[in-house]
């Protein structure tokens, strides 16, 4: 597993390439060229079910840091069937794919409604520079607004039945939220486990959007006392944590309704086995327009309940989404989600732990 060290010397900045299709020699479907926009490398093609005519693959959706297509095929009893088709290059690309493809083979096990079918993923045969896929289900998704009541009942199923098969909070693989990856090695302490997740966070954003001392200060004041006082009730006098598989990237643009069934879908996701309260704090964030909307986390809520002490509920939160955007903030250098971040660390800071008079960390 790499150490934080290592994730952020292998980071670089997203190339060109990621915009535009994988530079690989076209395959065949039987004797017969694949029509479309995106050249399909035979090694996607193999790897779809024995006796499947590919018709064409097209580019199809936008995406951040990959770029994506849809396959047409017809299957041998004569169904059609449509393909989901993502691909990314270099080491980074490597670590998201390959970390996507784990994470919605998790949630698939526990709930194969809820997410596209994952198939396989790996790396093109020829392509330049080195470019890796991810292969799962299509679905056609409409922009309508998710129902409130089916998108809490479905995670708040998924949370419940989910099962950590080490009985500790992480992952077997570092995913990546966004195009980083997340430090989520298994450690048997929820407190200790946020801890690890913060510190990954922080030194990615130090290399990446440079030094701020302010940040950094409050940071190590966060760990300090803030981390004890709101997590550490949560494993005390009796109290456990049940480690949950969370999606851990459940923003708006990866939730979407099937045009055809009107079930709901996520995707994108960068699962670990977490306190069930971190899937919901990112609706705290202010790049969602949609999820911010209290409905959800009120009907959530009512299917899952509080964890005790409830009255710390909303500080709880507010601590998680300062993970979040922390970790966003250095997937997106010089955006305002750093800004966001310190907001919420002051306000944590100035109610449970102020700095003494005199000392630096706040504006």
């Amino acid at each position: 597993m790499s150490t934080v060290t290592e994730v952020v010397e292998e980071w670089q900045p997203p190339t060109e390439s990621l915009g535009r299709v994988p530079l690989v020699i076209p395959g065949k479907s039987g004797d017969k060229a694949i029509e479309g926009d995106f050249p399909l490398d035979q090694v996607v093609i193999d790897q779809l079910p024995p006796g499947s005519q590919v018709h064409s693959c097209d580019r199809y959706g936008a995406s951040a840091w990959t770029v994506t297509a849809r396959i047409e095929t017809t299957l041998k009893n004569g169904e059609s069937r449509w393909y989901f088709l993502k691909c990314a290059d270099g080491k980074q690309g490597k670590a998201m794919l390959e970390g996507e493809f784990n994470s919605m083979v998790e949630l698939y096990k526990t709930a194969p409604n809820f997410v596209p079918e994952p198939y396989t993923w790996g790396k093109l045969n020829v392509s330049n520079p080195d470019t890796y896929y991810f292969l799962c289900d299509f679905v056609e998704m409409t922009s309508q607004i998710p129902d409130p009541i089916q998108l809490c009942t479905k995670l708040a199923q998924l949370h419940q039945a989910s099962e950590s098969p080490t009985g500790q909070f992480g992952f077997h693989i570092n995913t990546c939220q966004g195009n980083l990856p997340q430090q989520t090695g298994w450690n048997p302490s929820w407190k200790d486990f946020y801890v690890q997740l913060f510190n990954g966070a922080m030194q990615l954003n130090r290399e990446i959007n440079g030094p701020w001392k302010n940040l950094e200060q409050c940071a190590d004041r966060l760990v300090k006392y803030v981390v004890p006082i709101l997590l550490g009730p949560l494993e005390e006098n009796g109290r456990k944590v049940k480690p949950t598989l969370i999606h851990g990237d459940l923003w708006d643009g990866n939730i979407g309704t099937d045009f055809k069934t009107g079930a709901i879908y996520v995707f994108d996701a960068s699962v670990y086995y977490a306190h069930n309260e971190m899937e919901i704090a990112m609706w705290r964030a202010k790049f969602n327009k949609i999820m911010s909307s209290k409905i959800y986390t009120n009907t959530y809520l009512a299917r899952m309940g509080i964890s005790e002490p409830a009255d710390q509920f909303e500080d709880r939160s507010r601590l998680y989404s300062v993970y979040m955007t922390l970790h966003e903030s250095a997937c997106h250098n010089g955006s305002s989600f750093r800004e966001q971040c310190y907001e919420n660390l002051t306000y944590l800071i100035e109610k449970y732990a102020p700095f003494p008079e005199g000392e630096s960390g706040l504006p």
